[in-house]
């Protein structure tokens, strides 16, 4: 029997138009949800609705999370275009790498505005119609909250701000409202983004090999995961971070 249009669940996603983010709202699609993208990059968020509404019902509202006034705007007419919300993935996402002693105090900002401040917006605006569709969120964090490579501060302190934030949430706006984290290592995106920047990926034996699973990460592997997580299979899900990495953080590794 099909699903009456009141009874298919709405997801907004942040950071849709490319990379993970396009294959959650894929995912989420294909699931049967009604999905809105929000993406900065009009291009490619025009590009991702045109070739995602084969699948099911989609808008793609130009927005960046950092905006408090975009995000209550984006919120609202998802609300009001689809007659509700369940589900709010905070994906949206920037890094500036270079070194800390070089690195600007408005790159800082942005970085930390996008990644973190776009899901607190997210968020509070979203935490209301959740609340009334018991709903759930996921924030996409990384690996990098946990381990690092050399000239991220910006983007890891956001990642694990993130973490943090997820468990916060998920206090505060439980037992209505469920929250967790996924945090990817290495996903290769190269087929994910728009046109004029998609390509073949170019990885070697060696990369995949190094991943105790044996291969660098899809962005199918992330969005399979987010869809249990936001599925009333994981009602006693809460609070939690997922680490998506092929077994990297676990593996120790001597010159």
């Amino acid at each position: 029997m099909q699903r009456n249009e009141t009874d298919r669940k709405v997801a907004l996603v942040t950071g849709a138009a490319q990379g993970i983010g396009k294959a959650i709202a894929q995912r989420f699609l294909r699931d049967g949800m009604r999905v809105a993208i929000l993406d900065a990059d009009e291009e490619a968020g025009t590009q991702a609705k045109n070739e995602l509404r084969a699948l099911g019902e989609v808008s793609f509202l130009p927005t960046d999370v950092g905006d408090e006034n975009q995000v209550i705007v984006a919120v609202k007419r998802t609300v009001n275009g689809f007659g509700g919300l369940d589900v709010l993935v905070n994906n949206a996402g920037v890094s500036h790498n270079k070194p800390v002693t070089e690195l600007a105090l408005a790159e800082w900002n942005r970085v930390l505005g996008i990644n973190l401040t776009g899901a607190f917006l997210c968020a509070k605006y979203a935490a209301s119609h959740l609340r009334a569709r018991r709903g759930a969120i996921v924030n996409i964090a990384s690996t990098r909250a946990l381990m690092s490579e050399a000239n991220t501060e910006a983007y890891s302190a956001s990642k694990g701000g993130l973490v943090a934030l997820t468990h916060a949430l998920a206090v505060s706006l439980g037992p209505e409202v469920r929250v967790n984290c996924v945090s990817p290592g290495w996903i290769d995106v190269t087929a994910w983004k728009k046109s004029r920047l998609a390509r073949q990926a170019a990885l070697s034996e060696a990369d995949h090999k190094q991943h105790p699973a044996g291969r660098v990460g899809k962005p199918e592997d992330i969005a399979a995961l987010v869809a249990w997580l936001v599925s009333d299979e994981a009602g006693f899900v809460t609070g939690a971070n997922y680490v998506v990495d092929g077994g990297m953080t676990r593996k120790m590794i001597y010159a």
